[in-house]
C-alpha cells in the first residue's frame, strides 16, 4: 500500500508480477481456483489451455491463444469475421479474424478440449446486436478486410 495526504492506493494483484512457476506453484494449495481456460480442459489441471486469461478472442493474444479461442467459440470467432467483412476493420493489424479461422481449420491449431456451444439466450442477444449495428452506415469504406490475407503458416494460402 501507498498513501500521501491525497489519497492511498492498494496493490491488489500482486500475482502480474510473479513468474508463472510461482503462480502454478501457489495454486497448488491455493483457497481459489485457477480459471478452466488455463487448462486443456475443465479440471485436467496441465496448464495446457490459454496462456493467460483475457477475453475469449483479445487482440493482445498470442496466435495459439487465438487459435485455441476459435476451437473454443467458434459462432464468436464466426461473428467477429462477420463483423470484421462487413465493416472493413482488421481484427489486429497484423491478422485478420478470417485467416485466423481458416489457419485453425487448415492447419496445426490446438486441440480446444471443450467447446462452447453458445447457443444460450445471452449470445443470441449479443449476435442481434451486432447484426443490428451492422446495418447502420459504416465509418468508413468497408475495403481493409475485404483484401486478401497473408498465409499465417506455408500450408495455409490465402485465397485468390
Amino acid at each position: 500500500m501507498q498513501a500521501n495526504s491525497a489519497r492511498i492506493v492498494d496493490e491488489w494483484l500482486p500475482v502480474k508480477d510473479w513468474p508463472t512457476e510461482a503462480v502454478k506453484e501457489w495454486h497448488t494449495n491455493a483457497p481459489v481456483r485457477y480459471c478452466w481456460t488455463y487448462d486443456s480442459v475443465p479440471g485436467a489441471g496441465d496448464w495446457l489451455g490459454s496462456s493467460r486469461c483475457s477475453c475469449s478472442l483479445c487482440v493482445f493474444a498470442s496466435r495459439r491463444d487465438l487459435l485455441l479461442a476459435i476451437g473454443r467459440r467458434p459462432r464468436l470467432a464466426d461473428l467477429y469475421a462477420e463483423v470484421e467483412q462487413a465493416r472493413g476493420d482488421s481484427f489486429r493489424p497484423d491478422w485478420r479474424i478470417t485467416d485466423l479461422i481458416r489457419h485453425a481449420a487448415h492447419c496445426e491449431a490446438p486441440e480446444p478440449g471443450i467447446v462452447c456451444p453458445d447457443d444460450g439466450p445471452e449470445f443470441t442477444a449479443l449476435q442481434d446486436q451486432v447484426r443490428q449495428a451492422l446495418r447502420r452506415e459504416p465509418r468508413k469504406e468497408p475495403e481493409l478486410a475485404r483484401r486478401t490475407g497473408r498465409a499465417l503458416c506455408d500450408g495455409c494460402a490465402p485465397p485468390h
